[in-house]
């Protein structure tokens, strides 16, 4: 979970509330700028950051309460608009990447979904979820009204997760080392060749098959570019 402090230049408060993470509105807005780069890199939906996004949302709501205090014709007026209006943006086109991927892999996202082990992180927010059950129903509804219906009683269904192509993780993607890793599995073994495995140096950047960084995205350890 996410807590803030009031301000955009206060520093985090002391304490420790459960397991919330306390940052500056600074920070929460780099979080939100990792998260949305993630986000439209990666070829899988990644675990879902809805907590961050409403709290986001706060923090522009706050924001835009005090940009009304400021006077009128004050240059820090646009300043901080043009800092609200970007925030906005990246807000939006994170959600946009995420919905896109839900509507183009709807069947595997859902199954995903259904398939968690209880305690592992959500990759759908309730809303997502809600939206991915509601894009599938409509189109099966569609799929049987314009074709299903018109074919032979053995061809009148279809599954879906057979129907729409899965995720593609073997492509890839350019990638900046945050913490240290040790023997990353570039290439398994073959019978033409020999296992391929690498070692990232903070701050380096790799253009790396996906598949082979994926946990490293989720645990935050490379942040994708």
């Amino acid at each position: 979970k996410y807590r803030m402090s009031d301000t955009l230049s206060d520093d985090a408060s002391g304490g420790d509330d459960g397991q919330e993470d306390v940052m500056t509105p600074a920070e929460l807005i780099g979080k939100l700028e990792e998260a949305w780069l993630n986000e439209r890199f990666s070829p899988e939906l990644l675990e879902n950051k809805s907590e961050m996004g409403e709290c986001v949302m706060e923090q522009l709501t706050h924001m835009e309460a005090n940009l009304q205090r400021v006077r009128r014709g004050d240059v820090k007026a646009s300043v901080h608009r043009m800092e609200i209006d970007r925030i906005r943006f990246v807000l939006s086109s994170y959600l946009r990447s995420r919905l896109q991927k839900i509507e183009k892999f709807f069947p595997h996202v859902l199954e995903k979904e259904k398939s968690r082990v209880e305690g592992d992180p959500s990759f759908l927010s309730p809303e997502e979820f809600a939206f991915a059950k509601e894009y599938l129903a409509n189109t099966e509804t569609y799929l049987k009204a314009v074709a299903l219906k018109h074919m032979p009683p053995n061809l009148q269904t279809v599954d879906m997760l057979k129907a729409v192509p899965e995720p593609c993780l073997d492509s890839f993607v350019f990638l900046r080392v945050r913490e240290r890793q040790e023997n990353i599995l570039v290439e398994p073994e073959t019978d033409d060749q020999r296992e391929y495995v690498v070692d990232l140096d903070v701050d380096s950047q790799h253009l790396m098959r996906y598949r082979s960084i994926a946990p490293l995205v989720s645990s935050g350890a490379v942040q994708l570019i």
